[in-house]
């Protein structure tokens, strides 16, 4: 017999969804503020479109950092089909991260980089899909109330403090997820102000901080490669591209 499939979790309301500090309600909310962004990035170029970017990185990466440090570890532990349905996103979101990277390396106005950005947007949107459809609804079925809030407390404790770029070496499982999150943030989140600082700044301190910010760049591509980050992983999201990023 074919299971009956679960209401997405996309109309329902708060309350059944566990309330506002739920797990659920925090992903779909982040997920509708991705939505808008990503409006907003298709309607604009240059150095506006650069900035909308940077906010989509802080809007997604620390998200799904979060998700792969609470929220899929809870998912595997209490559903039947976890193992599977975590692989599946995971897979997404290695691709996301290598895509992402290819992205982050170009600009406004190169060849193939409108490609790059519609193939983000695309795996983005598949990947909402994938969690509101099918993963969350199975979530909200198995877990009460107030277990959704204590993983949703602890969900937004990391979401804020997680790196903000794409990181396609690091393992989307811990150990290595996990233990990767204090230097890469430290990493990110200065190389944010700094690429926000070169687009309004004057000639002189816009070079000073696009160099400072690219060097940044270059030792969060050598602190991905640390022994410690890359285990943990399983081996379907390890791609041959993950072995020469950065």
């Amino acid at each position: 017999m074919v299971a009956t499939p679960l209401p997405s979790i996309a109309g329902q309301s708060v309350a059944a969804l566990g309330g506002a500090g739920s797990i659920i309600v925090r992903q779909r909310r982040d997920h509708e503020r991705l939505h808008e962004l990503v409006k907003q990035v298709r309607a604009a170029d240059g150095a506006e479109q650069d900035e909308l970017l940077t906010q989509l990185c802080r809007l997604v990466f620390p998200h799904a950092f979060a998700e792969e440090a609470v929220l899929f570890p809870a998912a595997r532990k209490v559903l039947t089909a976890g193992e599977e349905l975590n692989l599946d996103i995971e897979q997404e979101h290695q691709e996301i991260n290598e895509v992402y990277s290819a992205l982050e390396r170009s600009r406004s106005g190169d060849e193939g980089r409108d490609q790059l950005l519609e193939r983000a947007i695309a795996l983005l949107d598949h990947d909402v899909r994938e969690e509101e459809d099918e993963l969350l609804p199975r979530l909200r079925a198995a877990l009460d109330d107030q277990e959704l809030r204590r993983l949703g407390w602890i969900w937004e404790i990391v979401r804020r403090t997680s790196p903000t770029r794409a990181h396609p070496v690091v393992s989307r499982r811990p150990p290595g997820q996990t233990l990767s999150a204090l230097p890469l943030t430290v990493l990110d989140r200065s190389r944010d102000q700094l690429d926000r600082l070169a687009r309004r700044a004057p000639g002189p301190v816009a070079l000073a901080s696009r160099a400072l910010s690219g060097a940044l760049g270059t030792l969060a591509g050598i602190v991905e490669h640390l022994p410690p980050f890359p285990r943990g992983e399983d081996q379907s999201t390890h791609t041959p591209r993950t072995d020469v990023e950065h």
